[in-house]
């Protein structure tokens, strides 16, 4: 066995429960903390900026540890985090929740955010705007040593106008905090082997209640449940489709009844135990009967190009070699192919993105590196076909390869 393989299974089976034991080793959440804090200052100090302005949830939690109403707050901008390239960031959040925070050793202040989005604002946006950059204009002034170069992951345009009015250059802050979320820590691929532990849980549950009759919401809606009942948050999609919805790729869960004989592909985009993402596809066959050639066919070709590509990845090895040394899909399957072979994962999808042979180009820029989890992708459907077959794995990049962490059996029953 590879010294890949080998590492995939010690993750694997080494994962620890979402409740901790006393007896047993622990993740160490203030270490996670600071180290990834000290990533997001890293990146700050070599692009010369004095801090960032956090609006993303994901970042926000990813600098801090602090995670208040993600999904709400994703489209209701009014929490917000500075982070200065030396020191403790500060959080403005929403005022009645300002006490969830006070604990945290990452956290040097708590104020309350002043939001300025049309909803609490009506026709006094502009006014509001002016109060929120003279609030945070204070606060970074004291932090930036005279520097006028800072970055925002996102800003609403009234932000970024009266922001420019008080002297700030705004650079784009997704740079900063995309290099900074890269590269793991030991305690963070502990927190991504629970959430994937979690979503496999969930996955074995809906193999469990697949049957003609089931519809695709009521199979999908396992997943959640599994999830949210170990320690789970929530789900960026509905990605599950069967029999002829299954070719092309992304429909999502509808209330079609499934039935024998079909297939039932699914993407669980998963956000489990604190805060990581589980992003791991599979497709059934719904049992009773066998499959026919043509589903062995098509599962079998999108089963070689997930096991060809994750032995291909290497340390040292760019995005763009990578894309060129990547399984090459036949012809027929090249129009509906996935979007891309591979790409970033963390606490949701992130960068690099990683292309096909022919169009390697326009891969992300940079190199794997030991420490980097990746999710290897394949879809396998033909323009005249009537299924699709839909596969993913996640995976750790060790010195000697990509080392598997998500664990669930493929069917083999539709193995040729």
């Amino acid at each position: 066995m590879s010294d890949a393989y080998l590492e995939s299974i010690r993750l694997g089976r080494n994962t620890l429960g979402a409740s901790q034991h006393d007896a047993e080793p622990q993740i160490d959440m203030k270490r996670m903390r600071a180290y990834r804090l000290g990533r997001i200052q890293a990146q700050l100090k070599r692009l010369d900026l004095a801090g960032i302005i956090l609006y993303d949830p994901i970042n926000q939690r990813y600098a801090t540890g602090s995670s208040n109403m993600q999904v709400w707050f994703t489209h209701n901008p009014l929490r917000y985090v500075w982070v200065p390239v030396e020191g403790l960031p500060v959080l403005f959040d929403y005022p009645k929740s300002m006490h969830l925070y006070a604990h945290l050793e990452t956290i040097r202040e708590i104020r309350p955010a002043i939001g300025f989005i049309y909803m609490g604002s009506d026709e006094n946006i502009d006014e509001k705007a002016v109060k929120w950059a003279a609030d945070i204009d204070a606060v970074m002034r004291a932090d930036a040593g005279g520097s006028r170069r800072i970055a925002a992951d996102r800003l609403d345009m009234e932000g970024v106008r009266e922001l420019t009015r008080l002297g700030w250059e705004i650079k784009n802050g997704t740079r900063v905090t995309e290099l900074a979320r890269v590269i793991k820590s030991d305690d963070e691929i502990a927190c991504m082997c629970q959430a994937i532990s979690a979503c496999e849980a969930g996955m074995a549950k809906m193999r469990e209640e697949l049957r003609p009759g089931v519809t695709e919401v009521e199979l999908w809606s396992h997943l959640h449940q599994v999830n949210i009942a170990l320690g789970g948050e929530w789900i960026e999609t509905r990605l599950l489709s069967s029999g002829g919805r299954t070719n092309p790729w992304f429909r999502e869960a509808s209330s079609r009844v499934i039935r024998a004989g079909e297939l039932v592909g699914f993407d669980t985009d998963l956000v489990g135990p604190f805060g990581y993402c589980a992003d791991i596809s599979r497709t059934y066959f719904c049992e009773p009967g066998r499959p026919t050639d043509e589903q062995k066919r098509i599962y079998t070709y999108a089963y070689e190009q997930v096991q060809y590509n994750i032995e291909m990845l290497q340390p040292g090895m760019s995005f763009v070699e990578a894309a060129r040394k990547s399984w090459k899909i036949p012809n027929e399957f090249t129009a509906r192919r996935y979007g891309i072979t591979a790409h970033g994962v963390g606490m949701v999808d992130e960068y690099p993105s990683i292309t096909f042979t022919d169009n390697a180009e326009a891969s992300s820029s940079g190199t794997l590196e030991v420490g980097m989890t990746v999710c290897v992708e394949s879809y396998i459907g033909s323009e005249v076909g009537v299924e699709g077959v839909k596969l993913e794995e996640q995976v750790l990049i060790t010195e000697n390869g990509a080392a598997r962490l998500s664990t669930f059996p493929y069917e083999h029953i539709l193995l040729n």
